[in-house]
Protein backbone atom coordinates (compact mmCIF):
# COMPACT_ATOMS: atom_id res chain seq x y z
CA UNK A 1 0.00 0.00 0.00
CA UNK A 2 1.04 3.38 -0.71
CA UNK A 3 1.10 5.79 2.00
CA UNK A 4 -1.36 8.59 1.99
CA UNK A 5 -0.53 12.23 1.20
CA UNK A 6 -1.68 14.22 3.81
CA UNK A 7 -3.04 17.72 3.72
CA UNK A 8 -0.59 20.42 4.66
CA UNK A 9 -1.21 24.07 5.42
CA UNK A 10 1.63 26.15 3.16
CA UNK A 11 2.63 29.33 3.38
CA UNK A 12 -0.20 30.95 -0.26
CA UNK A 13 -2.88 29.31 1.73
CA UNK A 14 -2.58 31.64 4.41
CA UNK A 15 -2.17 34.70 1.98
CA UNK A 16 -5.41 33.17 -0.15
CA UNK A 17 -7.31 33.11 3.35
CA UNK A 18 -6.24 36.17 4.49
CA UNK A 19 -7.15 37.97 1.03
CA UNK A 20 -10.53 36.41 1.30
CA UNK A 21 -10.72 38.03 4.67
CA UNK A 22 -9.61 41.77 3.64
CA UNK A 23 -12.14 41.79 0.44
CA UNK A 24 -14.74 40.71 2.21
CA UNK A 25 -13.88 43.82 5.26
CA UNK A 26 -13.77 45.94 2.57
CA UNK A 27 -16.81 45.07 0.77
CA UNK A 28 -18.51 45.63 4.20
CA UNK A 29 -16.99 48.72 4.95
CA UNK A 30 -17.84 49.62 1.85
CA UNK A 31 -21.63 48.93 1.75
CA UNK A 32 -22.05 50.79 5.19
CA UNK A 33 -20.93 53.39 4.39
CA UNK A 34 -22.41 53.98 0.97
CA UNK A 35 -25.52 53.20 3.35
CA UNK A 36 -25.00 56.32 5.29
CA UNK A 37 -24.10 58.51 2.78
CA UNK A 38 -26.51 60.15 0.18
CA UNK A 39 -27.22 63.26 2.04
CA UNK A 40 -31.08 63.81 2.67
CA UNK A 41 -34.01 61.56 2.56
CA UNK A 42 -37.44 61.49 1.51
CA UNK A 43 -40.46 59.02 1.40
CA UNK A 44 -42.09 59.10 -2.19
CA UNK A 45 -45.38 57.36 -3.04
CA UNK A 46 -46.45 56.20 -5.77
CA UNK A 47 -49.73 54.77 -7.53
CA UNK A 48 -49.36 53.17 -10.39
CA UNK A 49 -45.69 54.33 -11.23
CA UNK A 50 -46.97 58.03 -10.76
CA UNK A 51 -45.29 60.25 -7.79
CA UNK A 52 -48.27 61.24 -5.59
CA UNK A 53 -46.33 63.14 -2.68
CA UNK A 54 -43.19 63.50 -1.07
CA UNK A 55 -42.32 63.87 2.53
CA UNK A 56 -38.99 64.73 4.41
CA UNK A 57 -38.03 61.66 6.41
CA UNK A 58 -36.80 63.74 9.25
CA UNK A 59 -40.29 64.82 9.36
CA UNK A 60 -43.11 63.78 10.84
CA UNK A 61 -46.36 63.27 9.19
CA UNK A 62 -49.03 61.44 7.82
CA UNK A 63 -50.78 61.26 3.73
CA UNK A 64 -54.13 59.30 3.30
CA UNK A 65 -54.62 58.06 -0.27
CA UNK A 66 -58.10 57.00 -0.81
CA UNK A 67 -58.95 54.91 -4.23
CA UNK A 68 -60.35 51.56 -4.20
CA UNK A 69 -58.52 50.80 -1.16
CA UNK A 70 -57.72 53.33 1.89
CA UNK A 71 -53.73 53.09 3.02
CA UNK A 72 -52.87 55.52 5.25
CA UNK A 73 -48.56 56.54 5.29
CA UNK A 74 -46.88 57.63 7.90
CA UNK A 75 -43.18 58.78 9.08
CA UNK A 76 -41.79 59.13 11.84
CA UNK A 77 -38.76 58.94 13.99
CA UNK A 78 -37.03 59.04 10.62
CA UNK A 79 -39.09 55.92 9.58
CA UNK A 80 -41.98 55.24 7.21
CA UNK A 81 -44.50 52.79 6.84
CA UNK A 82 -48.33 51.79 5.74
CA UNK A 83 -49.82 52.08 9.30
CA UNK A 84 -53.79 51.50 8.35
CA UNK A 85 -55.03 50.06 5.20
CA UNK A 86 -58.30 48.56 4.06
CA UNK A 87 -56.87 46.02 1.79
CA UNK A 88 -57.56 42.34 1.72
CA UNK A 89 -54.57 40.76 3.99
CA UNK A 90 -52.89 43.90 4.78
CA UNK A 91 -49.77 42.93 3.59
CA UNK A 92 -48.30 46.29 3.45
CA UNK A 93 -49.14 46.95 6.81
CA UNK A 94 -47.39 44.00 8.14
CA UNK A 95 -44.55 45.55 6.34
CA UNK A 96 -43.36 47.16 8.99
CA UNK A 97 -41.27 50.49 8.93
CA UNK A 98 -38.27 51.30 6.76
CA UNK A 99 -35.60 53.74 7.03
CA UNK A 100 -33.11 53.07 4.19
CA UNK A 101 -33.00 53.72 0.57
CA UNK A 102 -32.71 49.73 -0.50
CA UNK A 103 -36.44 48.98 1.04
CA UNK A 104 -39.77 49.76 0.18
CA UNK A 105 -43.29 48.73 1.18
CA UNK A 106 -46.02 48.28 -1.68
CA UNK A 107 -49.78 47.51 -1.22
CA UNK A 108 -50.61 45.31 -4.16
CA UNK A 109 -54.42 45.61 -4.05
CA UNK A 110 -54.34 49.28 -4.44
CA UNK A 111 -51.37 49.45 -6.84
CA UNK A 112 -49.37 51.85 -4.18
CA UNK A 113 -45.56 52.06 -3.57
CA UNK A 114 -43.69 53.93 -0.56
CA UNK A 115 -39.84 54.12 -1.12
CA UNK A 116 -37.12 56.14 0.75
CA UNK A 117 -34.98 57.83 -1.58
CA UNK A 118 -31.79 59.84 -1.07
CA UNK A 119 -32.19 63.69 -2.59
CA UNK A 120 -28.17 64.48 -2.30
CA UNK A 121 -27.39 65.33 -6.46
CA UNK A 122 -25.86 64.04 -9.57
CA UNK A 123 -24.01 61.26 -7.70
CA UNK A 124 -26.90 59.05 -5.99
CA UNK A 125 -27.09 55.32 -6.67
CA UNK A 126 -30.00 54.17 -8.94
CA UNK A 127 -29.92 50.61 -7.36
CA UNK A 128 -28.22 48.40 -4.88
CA UNK A 129 -27.91 44.80 -5.21
CA UNK A 130 -27.28 42.63 -1.76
Amino acid sequence: MKKRDELTFRKGDGIAIAAVILAALALLAFSLTAAGRGGKRVVRVYQEGELLREMPLDEDGEFLIQDRYENLIRVRDGKAAIVESSCPGEDCVHSGWISQPVRSVVCLPNRVEVRVEGVSGADDVDAVAR
